[in-house]
């Protein structure tokens, strides 16, 4: 959604009128963002505020995966330690997971250290998360994108986060979110498509492109958000699809009477 449908607070383009176009072709869409620091009811929120009308199993997030990841390792849920925002530490708490609050207890009763985008982060936060790190507890992360685009240009984004922890480590983190498959996975099971119908629209090519690649989904790069025209350009393999945004996007399905994707 980042850099796709908007910058921080300012929508690209008329979104209403982006997916009055789709809705009208009867493509399927669902929402999916490398962004943990938002709950999926805060996206939904933030589409109606612009006009665009969803329902909430069409948001998927890193942080979704992040918990549907840590939750098959540990049905029962526990103690976590958090780097990250509200979206991540509710979709944790969905899948019965908590912050662990006494951090002196026995490394082996934290079952992971589930690092995201946080704005707050402090040194405190991060040497608690070293130490744990170094002490066995597996090291998630919900994305690995180092930048973050707003009005005003690209910020740290969560690899940012990561790089410290890896630093201080030695370690890697296992990433969720985009390349890696899952959060595809999640889309498509949610669209009931098969991944050869399933259109990926996306501004990174490194992310959103590259891991649609690999499932076999054909993708649109938009040049939106944080990829120039001359790296896009440059990627390979090349996107099905190069265009200025969504709208351009949008407007070259239609216009080439493709078969009908599901978004």
């Amino acid at each position: 959604m980042d850099g796709v449908l908007w910058r921080e607070s300012q929508p690209i383009g008329d979104l209403p009128g982006i997916f009055a176009h789709i809705a009208r072709h009867g493509w399927q869409v669902v929402f999916a963002t490398n962004n943990s620091s938002r709950t999926v009811t805060q996206y939904v929120e933030q589409l109606r505020t612009f006009g665009v009308q969803i329902e909430d199993w069409q948001v998927v997030t890193s942080a979704i995966a992040a918990a549907h990841y840590l939750a098959s390792l540990y049905p029962q849920g526990g103690p976590v330690y958090i780097i990250g925002e509200t979206g991540l530490i509710e979709a944790l708490q969905s899948q019965g997971f908590y912050q662990v609050e006494d951090t002196s207890k026995p490394q082996s009763q934290v079952l992971a250290v589930i690092a995201g985008i946080d704005r707050q982060i402090n040194y405190a936060k991060l040497r608690q998360a070293t130490l744990l790190i170094r002490s066995g507890a597996p090291f998630i992360a919900t994305n690995s994108d180092r930048t973050f685009p707003t009005p005003e240009g690209l910020v740290p984004g969560a690899g940012a986060i990561l790089a410290a922890l890896e630093a201080a480590t030695y370690q890697q983190p296992q990433v969720m979110g985009k390349p890696a498959p899952l959060m595809y996975q999640i889309a498509l099971e949610r669209l009931g498509t098969l991944a050869s119908q399933t259109l990926v629209v996306g501004d990174r090519p490194e992310t959103d492109i590259a891991g649609a690649q690999a499932i076999g989904c054909p993708t649109a790069l938009v040049l939106s958000g944080v990829t120039p025209p001359d790296q896009a350009s440059h990627w390979q393999p090349a996107p099905d699809l190069i265009a200025a945004d969504l709208t351009a996007v949008v407007e070259q399905l239609i216009a080439s009477h493709v078969t009908q994707p599901d978004i």
